[in-house]
């Protein structure tokens, strides 16, 4: 089950989640943290079992009704065994959004997203070399939408 935890975000707990998120980059992570505690518009949410943070999810909610995923990450040893997609999946539910939306240059994390159904979109390379990815998934109205 998500939870709330944009108060822990410089939390160690989180910041290791949160490295694993940004490639272990320290100035990505720092930058990453602080915009967590100062920015009202970014929400960060956590994932518990057994009373163990085994993943987190940053995102943003537009104007436009989309969701755009900041970051996603599980712990290694917890890897593969359905948390991001759990996380992905009760965000769809909670928050209804017309559409998802995340950015990558991770091909492993392009096709983990791909898997769930988003569309993936080569954004070209970026000065380093590194292809970047955009991946959608648009929301399907159901007959109690409309």
């Amino acid at each position: 089950m998500l939870i709330d935890i944009k108060p822990l975000a410089a939390t160690p707990e989180v910041n290791e989640l949160l490295g694993y998120a940004v490639m272990d980059d320290p100035e990505a992570l720092e930058r990453a943290s602080a915009e967590y505690k100062e920015l009202p518009a970014l929400q960060l949410c956590g994932w518990e079992e057994e009373g163990l943070l085994v993943g987190i999810t940053g995102y943003e909610e537009t104007e436009d009704g989309s969701l755009d995923i900041r970051h996603i990450a599980v712990l290694p040893e917890n890897r593969g065994k359905g948390y991001a997609r759990g996380m992905i999946l009760e965000l769809l539910t909670a928050r209804q959004p017309r559409y998802v939306v995340a950015e990558t240059e991770d091909e492993t994390a392009a096709d983990f997203y791909r898997s769930l159904g988003f569309m993936v979109y080569s954004l070209g390379e970026n000065a380093a070399g590194i292809e970047l990815f955009r991946c959608v998934y648009e929301v399907e109205e159901s007959e109690d939408d409309e």
